[in-house]
């Protein structure tokens, strides 16, 4: 019986975990960190002040989106367990009903219901368990909830978003770190939305568009409260 030639393809969902927290920490931390210090600093703040309320920010914010993710995706990792969990013993009680509940999916996706049971029967007789999973419940390998994974990567990647706009207010005069803040900070975030583009082999112009878009924004109002303040906070 001839060997079946493998075609190996490199997909970029295996990603999709940890990118996310990356992107999202990377992101936060950018825009939360800098608005804060474009806000104190339009209040003429000194220096000091602007980089001890960003070092606040920083710290903080690492810890909150650590915390954030570890408990959301740890939610998400218990309802997959509660789904696995509830499965295997329907599997056990019901072999036929969720036979035909797999054979039924495949007829969904275009198989002839004859084709489509066979391939229920292979799948049971193999790991069961697995391809119910996958089929039924959408849960796979690369969708898996990884609590502590998602939790480390937004807090490093956030305190990276953070420390760069800290890095521009700690080398610029104060009379011109409102400008130069905000527009190093649109330029962090537009290099953001093109990377993580890339890694996720989307196309760049809509996602650093977008990014670019919100960061502005966030800039622009705590700039505007720090204005209207108009005293050192």
């Amino acid at each position: 019986m001839a060997r079946l030639k493998t075609h190996v393809e490199r997909h970029r969902v295996s990603r999709v975990g940890w990118l996310r927290a990356a992107v999202l920490g990377a992101n936060d931390g950018i825009v939360s960190t800098a608005s804060l210090i474009v806000g104190v600093a339009a209040a003429d703040a000194t220096r000091a002040n602007v980089l001890l309320t960003g070092l606040a920010g920083l710290v903080a914010g690492a810890m909150s989106m650590a915390a954030g993710e570890y408990v959301s995706v740890s939610s998400q990792a218990d309802s997959e367990a509660a789904d696995l969990a509830r499965e295997r013993v329907e599997l056990a009680s019901q072999p036929k009903q969720e036979r035909d509940e797999i054979t039924a999916i495949y007829v969904d996706r275009g198989l002839t219901p004859d084709l489509a049971r066979q391939v229920a029967e292979q799948l049971n007789a193999g790991d069961a368990l697995a391809a119910h999973a996958r089929d039924e419940l959408g849960i796979s390998e690369h969708s898996t909830a990884r609590p502590v994974q998602a939790a480390l990567t937004s807090a490093a990647t956030f305190a990276i978003g953070a420390a760069l706009p800290l890095g521009v207010v700690s080398v610029t005069p104060m009379k011109v770190v409102v400008p130069a803040v905000a527009s190093t900070t649109l330029i962090f975030l537009g290099a953001l939305g093109w990377v993580g583009a890339g890694a996720g082999g989307a196309n760049p112009m809509r996602p650093v568009v977008r990014v670019v878009f919100w960061g502005a924004l966030a800039l622009a109002v705590t700039a505007l409260i720090g204005r209207a303040f108009g005293a050192a906070i």
